[in-house]
């Protein structure tokens, strides 16, 4: 049963807090539901599981127009300007804001939206990968800066896409990078900007993830196992 599986997966940040010294109610677990059908949704979601994750904007939508109960939607891939106008008024949160480009589009069809604002991470990509979106470190303090004067937008924080590695250690460098990254930029007070979410880890890295401060992590595989890419 799915159940099972995400339980496992809440067991297991249980104990990487337990090891970090924190305690488990700082991490979300967004269940990451990609290519897989909106059957499989509706059955966590029958057991309390509110947030899901999905890359692609035509996805999401049809989750999102068909699902029988409401769920927070987390979109975690990459987003076209031109497609923000379809999710902008049904996401809880954007992980993957790259651009001050982006951002400003975002807020744009808020205000056609008529939102308030709209709850968005800064995707940075600290392992300089020329297949990863995201604002090297050097750039994001500015780009936040800038991002932070827009009325509708909200910067809650970052988000980052590890490299994919065998030994997860591999990866605590970028994780702790990233949590002192947040802590930088947090000290400047810039207005309109929180913290408060580290979007980082997924089904391979998440307990290090964790162990480095992630308050979100993004797992997929651990939950509803393989991808189905032919769908």
């Amino acid at each position: 049963m799915l159940i099972d599986q995400y339980n496992q997966v809440k067991e297991n940040v249980k104990q990487a807090c337990k090891k970090a010294g924190r305690d488990p109610r700082e991490v979300t677990i967004i269940a990451v539901s990609k290519t897989k059908p909106l059957e499989m949704i509706e059955e966590l979601r029958k057991e309390k599981v509110k947030d899901f994750g999905e890359n692609k904007v035509q996805e999401l939508r049809e989750k999102y127009e068909k699902i029988s109960w409401p769920v927070r939607w987390h979109l975690i891939g990459h987003l076209q300007t031109n497609k923000v106008k379809y999710i902008v008024d049904k996401v809880a949160l954007i992980h993957s804001v790259d651009s001050v480009h982006l951002a400003k589009q975002i807020n744009k069809e808020a205000a056609k939206h008529q939102m308030k604002e709209v709850p968005v991470l800064i995707q940075v990509n600290f392992a300089r990968e020329d297949t990863k979106f995201g604002f090297s470190p050097e750039e994001a303090v500015e780009a936040i800066q800038e991002i932070a004067a827009l009325e509708h937008v909200k910067v809650k924080g970052l988000m980052q896409i590890a490299p994919f590695v065998e030994d997860p250690e591999e990866n605590r460098e970028y994780f702790r990078a990233m949590k002192q990254l947040s802590v930088d930029i947090e000290n400047k007070n810039f207005d309109n900007v929180d913290m408060s979410i580290l979007s980082m880890g997924m089904t391979n890295d998440y307990e290090v993830a964790i162990e480095e401060g992630a308050t979100m992590i993004r797992v997929g595989t651990g939950i509803f196992g393989e991808r189905n890419y032919s769908i």
